[in-house]
């Protein structure tokens, strides 16, 4: 393991688990892999009736990268829309310096990723599930 990547808050972050197991009813449930690297996460959602996330859940069979987005990413999107998921895919962006600007919590704690090019998708995996489900 290569503790320059996974740095304590990654590592806190995938063992939270947050959001992990499945919902009962989902209003939409969708699958990404990653063929790259064999990650597959799949993210269920019931949404309220103004398009707002009321519930998130995941299931994720991949790295500890993959792991920790899901579980930042479940932590935040409750009462997120598809404008605000997508806010929250721009920071994990800049905590991957792949776009300028001030990174918040929880996706600070992926900046260590931003020097590993290869392992950017792991992290962003998560997000585009979740964008595909609000699509």
């Amino acid at each position: 393991m290569n503790d320059q990547l996974y740095q304590e808050r990654i590592v806190a972050l995938a063992k939270a688990k947050t959001g992990a197991g499945k919902l009962e009813n989902p209003t939409k449930t969708v699958r990404r892999d990653n063929p790259l690297c064999g990650d597959r996460v799949i993210v269920d959602v019931k949404l309220d009736g103004e398009g707002r996330i009321a519930e998130i859940a995941h299931q994720v069979r991949g790295c500890l990268l993959c792991q920790a987005s899901a579980s930042a990413l479940s932590a935040v999107a409750v009462g997120r829309d598809a404008t605000g998921i997508a806010e929250l895919r721009h920071d994990a962006e800049r905590a991957l310096g792949r776009e300028p600007g001030e990174t918040h919590e929880p996706f600070s704690a992926f900046a260590p990723v931003a020097a590993h090019k290869s392992r950017q998708d792991c992290v962003l995996l998560p997000l585009e599930a979740l964008k595909d489900a609000l699509a």
